[in-house]
């Protein structure tokens, strides 16, 4: 495998992690309508006059183009000399297909103002895409030591469907996390653990949605402990054992920095850099979770069975 391939596989994932933080970064200072209706442009320019919010969202523009083609070039890198590995065609591919939808979703959202369910979609598109870009660099990784082969019916079967549905109740807590902030409802709950002084608040409006957040975080959590203790009383796997404690200090990381978003709430200047922060655990949690769902369901058992 080439240097360069892994440095372009590498190069996009930093690439989505800087996109998906800078699309939550148009949102938390309120920018997806710095460029007004125009798209690719900005204003009906190239380069627009100067203000915050069109330097926010443009810069999320260029930014995005710039990645998009690292995608492309990968893409067509992988299809040119790797075709015969499947998983860094679906990798490479999965990226691309959903790049290219999340650009299309972002373009629909300047030109045609979307709803908040529509707009809590494009966080967990961005996540999705993030994830196969990550899942191409570990993959390179373990080609070249020569452990990208499963490790044969080492993982039950149990393992892989704990995982997935997780995968999937994680994906639906992201998206109440993303319509909080396209609602602007992070206020409804002031103070942590209590929300407004109360264990169980009123639950109508804003309040209603971030406590039910909290609520479904607190049985993340405890669904990923569990998992944890599972894997690690059921398999030898190595490095599922090892990400999934990562994932466990990750998601009580995660906890903490959402307290924290709580707590700046009132200053709207650090509210947006612990905003960010959220953004990015979630980011490497959720990637994780993804890479424990792949190998579990690589390496479970039966699998190569005869």
């Amino acid at each position: 495998m080439t240097k360069r391939y892994r440095l372009l596989a590498l190069l996009s994932s930093i690439g989505m992690l800087l996109v998906l933080l800078n699309g939550a970064l148009v949102t938390n200072t309120g920018s997806g309508r710095g460029c007004g209706d125009d798209w690719p442009l900005c204003h009906g320019k190239f380069i627009p006059a100067y203000t915050l919010e069109s330097l926010i969202e443009y810069t999320h523009r260029f930014v995005t183009g710039i990645v998009g083609l690292i995608v492309v070039a990968v893409f067509v890198l992988t299809v040119m000399k790797y075709r015969k590995y499947r998983e860094a065609m679906y990798y490479s591919g999965g990226t691309l297909l959903f790049t290219i939808v999340q650009a299309l979703l972002g373009a629909a959202a300047v030109k045609w103002p979307q709803t908040p369910y529509v707009m809590a979609l494009h966080f967990g598109i961005s996540l999705l895409a993030f994830s196969c870009t990550l899942m191409l660099v570990l993959w390179t990784r373990r080609l070249e030591a020569g452990k990208a082969e499963p490790q044969r019916n080492t993982v039950p079967t149990a393992i892989y469907k704990l995982s997935f549905a997780l995968f999937i109740y994680t994906y639906i807590v992201v998206y109440i996390g993303a319509y909080i902030r396209h609602t602007k409802s992070a206020g409804g709950c002031i103070g942590w653990p209590l929300c407004n002084g109360e264990i169980i608040p009123e639950l109508s409006g804003a309040t209603g949605i971030v406590f039910m957040h909290r609520v479904a975080a607190i049985i993340l959590v405890t669904c990923v402990i569990l998992l944890d203790v599972y894997i690690r009383r059921h398999t030898t796997h190595q490095s599922i054992l090892r990400i999934s404690r990562i994932n466990v200090v990750l998601v009580v990381v995660q906890v903490f920095s959402g307290a924290l978003l709580t707590y700046s709430i009132t200053n709207e200047n650090v509210f947006i850099f612990t905003g960010l922060l959220h953004n990015l655990i979630i980011c490497g949690y959720f990637a994780f979770l993804v890479d424990i769902c792949i190998q579990a369901w690589r390496s479970r058992a039966g699998r190569f069975s005869s």
